[in-house]
């Protein structure tokens, strides 16, 4: 089978619209037959990726036009109500650092835990195999829900609270950011490439002001600091 063959599977992706879930779903467009998307509202600060999810599943028809027709639906979950438990840096004004636990401030506890089960209950109403998600634990900020121990432990769980298959693909898990602009590049080309960088949204303070090389942001939270970096080594080594 090639990458690009219909292959029999499905799959659901887990999309915020950043870097990593815009790679994600490329990635899945190649593997499987039908690739739908899933989004999650939790009040986060950076809610401008609400839009920029939108516009990045729009621009992949135009940046990888032999799998456009296996992109299906996209679904989108309120869950603010979980969102206000957390009190985080990323959902309240409050200082973006290291905190007490030696956790970053952004960390939303139980947030990828709270997102697997969810996308779990549609992946198995929607009638699909696989769920996908972003996750890394090679560069990312400290949280411990990214890790890879943590992703096949919850594969485990929802498979027995399912009483089915649960596999949870997790495409980034070992790569660096700059591996991750390599593999988008090596999926889409500079079609994909600039529609990330264009489109895709990652900074924790929603700047959508500020464009860079790498796309918009403050250029100063942790989340533009590992896009930024990533950006640089990836040119650097083309």
């Amino acid at each position: 089978m090639t990458e690009t063959s219909p292959p029999s599977s499905s799959a659901l992706v887990l999309f915020s619209g950043g870097q990593d879930s815009a790679t994600c779903l490329a990635w899945a467009l190649e593997r499987y037959g039908r690739v739908e998307t899933v989004g999650f509202d939790y009040g986060q600060r950076h809610a401008v990726e609400m839009q920029a999810r939108l516009r990045v599943r729009d621009g992949m028809a135009s940046a990888l036009t032999s799998l456009a027709e296996r992109l299906g639906p996209d679904h989108v979950v309120d869950l603010t109500g979980f969102g206000a438990i957390g009190e985080t840096a990323m959902t309240t004004d409050r200082a973006i650092e290291i905190g007490a636990r030696g956790l970053p401030t952004t960390f939303v506890p139980g947030r990828n835990l709270v997102f697997l089960s969810v996308a779990a209950a549609l992946a198995d109403r929607r009638g699909l195999d696989v769920l996908v998600g972003g996750m890394c634990e090679t560069d990312f900020s400290g949280y411990p829900d990214c890790r890879r121990d943590t992703i096949e432990a919850m594969s485990l769980a929802l498979t027995l609270g399912l009483d089915k298959p649960v596999p949870i693909e997790t495409p980034l898990m070992a790569l660096t950011k700059a591996q991750t602009w390599a593999l988008a590049d090596r999926i889409g080309g500079s079609a994909l490439i600039d529609l990330i960088v264009e489109d895709s949204h990652t900074c924790y303070r929603g700047d959508r002001v500020h464009r860079h090389a790498w796309g918009y942001g403050c250029g100063e939270c942790p989340a533009c600091d590992l896009r930024a970096a990533g950006w640089a080594e990836w040119v650097a080594g083309r």
